[in-house]
């Protein structure tokens, strides 16, 4: 089996699609996210299930994540997939949750990495790989989702600043930029729209869909596929970049 790959938020939606093309690719995988109950779903769905090892923390809290990285026995890694996230409104005063989705997203990212760096520059492969999952939010504004915008943009400034930091290391850095995607995290997005909007669920997403060419949501699976592409051993040349996957709602 493979050098193991640690994939966070992978209870559910991209991360659980993740973890089930990887563990089809060979790979063993370290599940990250903050319930055991979903995780072990996602392990329950790979293949060779007893290969691959849960943890549960807060990616916020990295002194925890440290821990259950000892924890775990690993000695090294392959790749972190670094795809926790939520996707909330945030309106100022009482209540913002700026601080929250900044938190989570970008610091809890940037986190997750630093306490795996140990781990991935110990790994003998010729090149190892971070992917940060992002958002064409990233790229774009929306109302009253400052907080995502921005929290999802500085991913990206991350993202290349670590790319040059860490070339020396052959350790490749990318991040990905889904659109919509059929999951809870989006489904609860139309809900929120439609509510909004005082139309009904369907509406709302024939309005989303308005603007994407394709007409359609990405499966999760879809993403997983592009993750895949990016960590195989024969890419050796992607760093440093952004990967739009959105069914051409933006073509920069």
């Amino acid at each position: 089996m493979k050098n193991p790959v640690l994939i966070t938020g992978a209870g559910s939606g991209i991360g659980r699609a993740t973890a089930e093309i990887l563990s089809k690719d060979g790979f063993r995988l370290l599940l990250v996210g903050r319930r055991m109950d979903t995780l072990k779903e996602t392990k329950e769905t790979l293949q060779d299930p007893s290969s691959h090892h849960c943890i549960t923390c807060d990616i916020r809290d990295a002194k925890s994540l440290s821990r259950k990285l000892v924890e775990s026995g690993i000695k090294s890694l392959y790749a972190v997939i670094a795809n926790a996230g939520v996707a909330f409104e945030n309106i100022y005063g009482e209540g913002d949750r700026w601080k929250e989705i900044i938190d989570i997203n970008l610091t809890g990212s940037y986190l997750t990495v630093q306490e795996c760096l140990p781990y991935l520059k110990k790994d003998e492969s010729r090149y190892k790989n971070i992917v940060l999952m992002s958002s064409l939010m990233a790229r774009i504004g929306e109302p009253r989702y400052s907080a995502y915008c921005a929290s999802k943009a500085g991913m990206l400034g991350m993202m290349r600043s670590l790319a040059v930091e860490l070339s020396r290391d052959n350790i490749l850095v990318n991040a990905i930029c889904p659109g919509w995607v059929d999951t809870e995290m989006a489904h609860e997005g139309l809900r929120g729209f439609a509510k909004a909007m005082n139309i009904s669920g369907d509406d709302a997403y024939k309005l989303a869909m308005e603007d994407v060419p394709l007409g359609k949501m990405s499966k999760p699976k879809d993403i997983a596929a592009l993750v895949s592409f990016l960590i195989r051993e024969g890419q050796t040349s992607i760093t440093g970049q952004t990967l739009d996957i959105n069914d051409g709602a933006l073509m920069p």
